[in-house]
């Protein structure tokens, strides 16, 4: 079952510093059942555990910096002992499912109904295909400022959305980039887009873009909160018959009060 999210999602097509693939546990193991989430943290192991699943597949790695040791430390070190002690194996798909084509940025944009969807920034090539970090595509219907982000906030459960001033003009074309995408707002605005949607930037990187293009913000997990739903829907056509489960913990460590 890996080896199919691999060649959907292929291990190459992360980032230098990612640490996605295997992150706990036997490669061999018969799978039992299996538990989608965004992070692995001790409530999700717990859920596993209830649900009788061997293996999760996350997004975002467990294991992410070099472990100096495996002991009560803190919540990584205790969920991989928790994993080792249950026998469930944890799988990271990160920037190579950001990345990939079909991957979570192409799942944003069928969310938000999007026709033409194609990559955006730098393209780079792995064996017969590309891959990029972003994907920009256009709007069903053009949309005020207003009206796109009011759908920003119905489509993905956002309770507040930053953006920067709103744009004065329709919204037609539209860059995204779960996560943490700033980087590629200069890519956005050189393609023409009239609007950039991902889940986190900084203070100062919002200054000089006022009707250019409408930013929008929308929070990390947020953005990449239905990367679940695509990792089953890829499990579901690979592997028929495996027991699949999108986790129910809420994992999103952010609070708007």
């Amino acid at each position: 079952m890996v080896s199919a999210l691999e060649r959907f999602a292929p291990l190459p097509l992360q980032e230098s510093y990612d640490n996605a693939g295997l992150q706990v546990g036997l490669t061999e193991a018969e799978v039992s059942g299996v538990l989608l989430c965004l992070d692995v943290t001790e409530e999700v192991m717990d859920e596993a555990i209830a649900k009788g699943c061997n293996l999760i597949v996350s997004h975002h790695p467990l294991i992410f910096h070099k472990l100096s040791c495996v002991s009560d430390r803190n919540y990584v070190q205790r969920t991989v002992m928790k994993a080792i002690i249950n026998g469930i194996a944890i799988v990271a798909m990160h920037t190579n499912l950001d990345n990939a084509s079909g991957g979570v940025n192409f799942m944003m944009a069928s969310k938000l109904g999007m026709n033409g969807v194609r990559f955006l920034g730098g393209l780079q090539h792995y064996q017969d295909g590309v891959y990029a970090s972003g994907v920009v595509g256009e709007l069903p219907q053009p949309l005020s400022a207003k009206d796109f982000i009011s759908k920003l906030k119905d489509l993905f459960h956002v309770e507040c959305v930053q953006c920067n001033q709103l744009l004065r003009r329709d919204i037609c074309k539209v860059a995204l980039c779960g996560g943490a995408g700033s980087f590629l707002l200069d890519d956005a605005i050189a393609v023409g887009a009239d609007a950039f949607v991902t889940g986190e930037m900084h203070y100062h990187e919002y200054f000089g873009h006022e009707q250019k293009i409408q930013i929008a913000v929308i929070g990390h997990y947020q953005s990449e909160q239905y990367t679940s739903e695509l990792l089953q829907s890829v499990i579901e056509k690979e592997c028929p018959g495996v027991s699949c489960y999108l986790v129910e913990t809420n994992t999103n460590p952010i609070y708007y009060l």
